[in-house]
């Protein structure tokens, strides 16, 4: 039997401490001829966090999303920023309908970073060869966290301890005392 707990349950959250999972071998990832370094990481670091964000908002708005389809929508968008590079637009759609909504959602989070972008220093600066390189990122990230279950979501939980926005602080009272 399975149950889907909520990412934060806190039974969830102590099997994941004690959970032990083979690590992918950096020789098994995908796209190796894509390198990804330090520098890479610094430069696009904005871009990362957001489209990281906006994946676990995804993911969190999905009802039933599990860690393959996270995975199926990361490789899918590599496959798309890969044949841009090479000056084709194709889009390598999930034929998953839960992947092909993430695809989608994150097209669209793509658009509204070059949009912020476009206002902020009135051009594009992330171009595609920047988004491949942050979606093989996220891809192989999501091979190394995921736990290989069936409805495994330890990758999405990952996410949601790296790139939850901070939540706001509780506002103290008032020292004024209001009669």
């Amino acid at each position: 039997m399975s149950v889907d707990c909520p990412l934060d349950c806190e039974f969830l959250q102590e099997a994941h401490k004690h959970e032990r999972v083979a690590g992918v071998e950096p020789a098994d990832f995908p796209h190796q001829d894509i390198h990804i370094n330090e520098r890479f990481l610094r430069e696009n670091e904005w871009a990362l966090t957001f489209l990281a964000r906006s994946l676990l908002d995804l993911s969190l708005r999905t009802p039933g999303v599990i860690d393959f389809d996270v995975r199926e929508a990361l490789d899918a968008l590599a496959r798309t920023y890969r044949t841009l590079q090479s000056g084709i637009y194709y889009e390598s759609r999930p034929t998953n309908p839960i992947a092909a909504g993430i695809y989608a959602g994150m097209q669209e989070s793509v658009e509204r970073y070059r949009q912020m972008e476009r206002e902020q220093a009135g051009m594009t600066k992330t171009g595609d060869a920047a988004l491949l390189g942050i979606f093989v990122f996220l891809q192989r990230l999501e091979l190394d966290r995921n736990n290989n279950r069936k409805r495994g979501r330890a990758f999405i939980d990952f996410l949601r301890g790296q790139f939850a926005p901070a939540e706001a602080p509780a506002t103290a009272p008032s020292p004024l005392i209001v009669p």
